[in-house]
């Protein structure tokens, strides 16, 4: 028997009515049943598919871009078209 630790496990609890901020038991268990799995797994699906939209999928660079790379980047640039060179595609935490 496999034990599992209390430390890995959050409480989880529907809510009363559905809103942008939660679901009831029941949606939960017609999601599920329409993805063919049950209510944990459509749990765990839906908190991939929003950390795959909200959160980098890739680790942030050593440093931003030089004024040279930034240069360079402008130059390959098609001409004839606004566009915008970004030095970032992360939030920087201001300390």
């Amino acid at each position: 028997m496999n034990k599992r630790s209390s430390a890995n496990q959050i409480a989880f609890r529907y809510r009363t009515v559905d809103s942008s901020t939660g679901v009831t038991r029941e949606t939960a268990k017609r999601v599920a049943e329409r993805l063919g799995v049950d209510e944990t797994q459509a749990i765990h699906m839906a908190l991939h598919e929003m950390a795959v939209k909200l959160l980098p999928q890739y680790e942030a660079d050593d440093a931003p871009l030089t004024v040279a790379q930034v240069r360079q980047i402008k130059k390959l640039v098609p001409q004839g078209k606004k566009r915008s060179v970004r030095s970032s595609l992360f939030e920087v935490a201001l300390a």
